[in-house]
């Protein structure tokens, strides 16, 4: 048998497995690689940053702050110089815990909010970068 034959069964499904047509045991595997007929995305990006923003919102109610609540704490890390690598840090830090306390998801969004943080620190304190995509 050649397990590695590829069958392409319509323009959204790749069949891969052995080389008889119709033969869909162990070594069968077919992906749908269809996209959501409303989105531009494959990888349901669109969901991904809907989440991202509403976590990001929901922790503006979570920050410590002093008085008026328009100064937080990240504040004064940015006013002492560390912004950027207050951020860098918590990035590797949810990064290397990632899912071993079993919040794996968390862990994920907690290091995307900190990117997008040291994002808006990067483009404040230097130039923005341009780059082709």
């Amino acid at each position: 048998m050649l397990y590695d034959e590829i069958l392409k069964m319509d323009e959204n499904t790749l069949n891969i497995g052995t080389h008889l047509r119709g033969a869909e045991g162990d070594d069968h595997i077919s992906l749908n690689m269809s996209k959501n007929s409303n989105s531009r995305y494959k990888y349901s990006e669109e969901k991904i940053l809907k989440e991202l923003t509403d976590y990001i919102v929901r922790t503006y109610d979570q920050h410590y702050s002093a008085g008026d609540d328009r100064i937080q704490t990240l504040d004064l890390i940015e006013a002492c110089g560390d912004g950027e690598a207050f951020c860098r840090s918590n990035i590797l830090k949810y990064a290397s815990r990632y899912d071993r306390k079993g919040t794996a998801r968390r862990d994920i969004m907690k290091i995307l909010h900190y990117a997008v943080l040291l994002m808006h620190f990067n483009d404040k304190n230097a130039e923005k970068e341009n780059y082709n995509q």
